[in-house]
């Protein structure tokens, strides 16, 4: 494939990601709340969780490192080797996620889950723990429409993409919009 095609074709599934929770299809009503939902995280001194594997876990500590420098937001990614091997050995690495979560989630705290499928078991198993402590919770997902992620967000984002690479560089794009808009809350 041509430069040209990869550039065109990752502007069309940008420009049809679909959003889906509160808001309606609309992702720019979808954006206006996500952000609305991290100044009250910010206000309130409380923390915004960000979760994926692989790229996605790469993804999760980037923008976690961005938010909390550039929208002085209180931000945390489960990445300390020895808890997610303790996790994962003794309990199950279907839980790494879901057993730290439990432990510091606190209601008014938001879970940002990353994962191209929406299918990876540890993640669905934190998002399940958001929902039951009330935590605002993100989903980022691709591949098939019918994700079991994508049903439950607060708000989700949806890449209508069925490769990781076209898939992952848009959700990057995904989080660079919503942190350049929470960044804006702080005057920069």
């Amino acid at each position: 494939m041509q430069w040209s095609s990869t550039v065109s074709n990752l502007n069309n599934l940008l420009l049809n990601i679909e959003t889906s929770g509160i808001v309606a299809n609309d992702p720019d009503s979808a954006f206006a709340r996500w952000v609305e939902l991290g100044a009250e995280v910010q206000k309130n001194d409380s923390t915004i969780y960000l979760i994926g594997n692989g790229a996605s876990a790469s993804m999760a500590s980037h923008f976690a490192a961005d938010l909390s420098k550039n929208a002085m937001v209180r931000t945390r990614v489960f990445t300390d080797l020895s808890e997610l091997t303790a996790i994962g050995n003794d309990i199950s690495f279907d839980q790494i996620f879901a057993v730290p979560l439990q432990r510091y989630a606190r209601p008014g705290d938001m879970l940002v889950a990353i994962s191209s499928s929406g299918n990876s078991p540890n993640v669905i198993a934190a998002a399940k723990v958001a929902r039951r402590s009330r935590v605002s919770l993100i989903t980022l997902t691709g591949f098939k429409a019918d994700n079991k992620l994508s049903g439950l967000g607060d708000i989700n984002f949806y890449v209508p993409s069925n490769t990781y690479g076209e898939t992952e560089t848009c959700h990057a794009g995904i989080l660079h919009h919503w942190m350049d808009k929470m960044e804006n809350l702080n005057g920069r």
